[in-house]
């Protein structure tokens, strides 16, 4: 009989920067097949959340992990599965050939190339999003915003591994066919049963929102949980 256990649990999370309290009092259950929309105005506190639960912000509360903690799988291992990608990735010295060849020999990648037929890699990937192959020998400060983000969203996805995406409003530099192109392959890959088990998705489109989602969940200002809806 399968678990009805949560894949991803998350209980009275909040995080403070200083004297500002970012998050409070955030709760949820996340289970396998969920693609669960984040929304809210900015600054509400969604990017917070989402490197909260990737384990790369300081906070209080409770992240479990089908029912254990990060520090029990080891922080470098528990980013792997529960896998964070920005809106925009931060300025990296030389290329993204040379960045995935890098992340390529950490210790918590090992094993994971036994897998690689399951999915695309990452340089074939984007090309099938538009991205020339070409792209992944020019330096990172060189690429346009769309392309660094089919480019990174490409790495956390062509290399298995995640079995939860944080997706940081991953197609906002895109047009909507090439979004849509993105968010079909996403979709399709969540429900193949391989590695990929759920996805948290930040989105300002409510098009976007209602074609990827099938739960909601909506902060205030102030980081606090102000809606959650059991579908979309």
């Amino acid at each position: 009989m399968a678990s009805t256990a949560p894949l991803l649990s998350v209980k009275d999370i909040a995080c403070v920067y200083g004297k500002k309290t970012l998050i409070s009092e955030i709760s949820f259950d996340l289970n396998e097949g969920d693609c669960l929309v984040l929304v809210g105005k900015s600054g509400s506190g969604k990017s917070t959340l989402l490197k909260c639960l990737a384990h790369l912000n300081v906070y209080n509360g409770e992240v479990l992990l089908r029912g254990k903690k990060p520090l029990d799988y080891g922080i470098p291992k528990y980013r792997t599965m529960v896998q964070y990608v920005p809106q925009r990735p931060s300025m990296l010295p030389s290329t993204p050939r040379a960045f995935l060849t890098t992340i390529m020999t950490f210790k918590s990648r090992q094993g994971i190339e036994e897998h690689s037929s399951k999915t695309d890699g990452p340089i074939e990937l984007a090309e099938s999003w538009g991205v020339d192959s070409a792209t992944w020998d020019r330096n990172w400060s060189s690429l346009s915003g769309g392309e660094a983000q089919r480019v990174s969203l490409a790495m956390a996805v062509g290399i298995p591994g995640a079995e939860v995406l944080l997706l940081d409003e991953p197609t906002s530099a895109l047009d909507e066919d090439t979004s849509i192109l993105v968010e079909k392959y996403l979709m399709g890959l969540l429900h193949s049963h391989q590695t990929l088990k759920a996805i948290i998705w930040i989105t300002h489109s409510q098009a976007q929102e209602t074609r990827v989602g099938t739960r909601h969940l909506s902060l205030e200002r102030g980081g606090r949980l102000s809606h959650a809806d059991a579908d979309v």
